[in-house]
C-alpha cells in the first residue's frame, strides 16, 4: 500500500535530494492533510499531473511519485527517460505534480474510518470501499462541468447524499480538495493537465464543445506509447470530473487516464507493470504540453 505518511516521507526526501525539485502544498484536505505538490524543472511552460482523487486509487500516487523521481534522476544524470533528454525538457517546462488529491480518502480506505477524525461516522463500516473524501463527497464529481445535470443523474440513480462514491456534493467545488485544485489551475496557466485513476487501461480525452482539436492527436500518441485505448466515459462518469472542468473552463487539453486492470484497489504488485505502460504515456504528455501555448 501507499498511504499519506509514505508519500509525505518520499516527497520530502525527493525535494531534499534533488535541486530541480521543490515541495509545496496545493491546499489542505478536510482533515488538515497537505495536498503535497512537487514542482520539477525551470521552464516557462507549466504542465499538471494529479492522482489519487479517489481513496481506493492510492496506487496512482505511488506511480506519480516514481515518475517524479525518474525525472529528477534524468535531470541530474543528463540521461534520457524513454528516449527523451530530460534536461532540455525541464528547461522548457515546469512539471507540477499532485500525487494525492484526496489524502483523507486514501487514509480511510487503507486505515479505516478513524483516519477521518471528527468525520469518522460518515465512513463507519464502509472504509473498505471508500472513494470519497472524509465528508462523503466524490471529488471527481465535484467540479463545475455539467454538475447540475450530474446531480439529477445521481438522484435518479438513488445517490442523494454522502457516501463511498459518486455523490457530487452540495455545489461545485464545495470541498477544500477540489476547490484547491481548481484555484491552482486558475492561478497557473497549465497548457495541459492529466488526472490518473484506476482501472481500465483507457484514455479519456474529450468533453463537450470546448475540447481542443489537438486533444485527439495527443491522445493517439498516448495510446500508441502505452497500449491503452482511447475512450469516452458514459453515464455518471461523463460529467463533473476534473478533466471535464479543465477542458470546459480553459479550452485546453486535459486527460483522464485509467491505469491498470482489475478491481479497485489494485494490488501494489501491479505497480511495475502500470509504470511500464504509463511512463512513456506521461512523457508524451509532457512533450505535447511543451509545444502548446496558452
Amino acid at each position: 500500500m501507499y498511504d499519506y505518511q509514505t508519500l509525505t516521507r518520499d516527497a520530502e526526501a525527493l525535494s531534499t535530494r534533488y535541486e530541480c525539485c521543490r515541495l509545496s502544498s496545493a491546499g489542505t484536505s478536510l482533515c488538515g492533510r497537505s495536498l503535497h505538490m512537487l514542482t520539477i524543472g525551470y521552464g516557462e511552460i507549466p504542465i499538471l499531473y494529479a492522482g489519487a482523487f479517489h481513496g481506493l486509487e492510492w496506487i496512482t500516487a505511488a506511480m506519480l511519485y516514481h515518475f517524479c523521481r525518474r525525472l529528477c534522476q534524468g535531470e541530474e544524470s543528463g540521461l534520457t527517460v524513454y528516449g527523451t533528454p530530460v534536461r532540455p525538457l525541464l528547461r522548457k517546462i515546469t512539471f507540477y505534480c499532485i500525487p494525492m488529491v484526496n489524502p483523507d480518502g486514501v487514509e480511510i480506505s487503507l486505515h479505516g474510518e478513524s483516519s477521518a477524525g471528527k468525520y469518522a461516522s460518515v465512513s463507519a463500516g464502509k472504509s473498505h470501499c471508500w472513494q470519497a473524501n472524509a465528508r462523503g463527497v466524490d471529488l471527481n464529481h465535484n467540479f463545475d462541468a455539467g454538475w447540475h445535470v450530474l446531480r439529477e443523474m445521481e438522484q435518479n440513480a438513488g445517490i442523494t447524499g454522502p457516501g463511498p462514491t459518486r455523490y457530487g456534493g452540495h455545489f461545485p467545488e464545495s470541498e477544500p480538495e477540489s476547490a484547491s485544485i481548481a484555484a491552482l489551475c486558475r492561478q497557473v496557466p497549465f497548457t495541459l493537465a492529466a488526472a490518473f485513476h484506476t482501472q481500465g487501461q483507457e484514455i479519456y480525452w474529450k468533453y463537450g464543445e470546448h475540447t481542443p482539436d489537438i486533444s485527439r492527436e495527443i491522445a493517439k500518441k498516448m495510446a500508441k506509447a502505452s497500449g491503452y485505448c482511447m475512450a469516452e466515459p458514459e453515464a455518471l462518469a461523463s460529467l463533473g470530473g476534473f478533466k471535464d472542468w479543465f477542458i470546459d473552463y480553459f479550452h485546453r487539453p486535459a486527460f483522464t487516464i485509467e491505469a491498470g486492470k482489475g478491481k479497485n484497489p489494485l494490488p501494489y504488485s501491479q505497480l511495475t507493470a502500470i509504470e511500464s505502460c504509463l511512463f512513456p504515456l506521461m512523457v508524451e504528455g509532457l512533450l505535447a504540453g511543451a509545444e502548446l501555448r496558452c
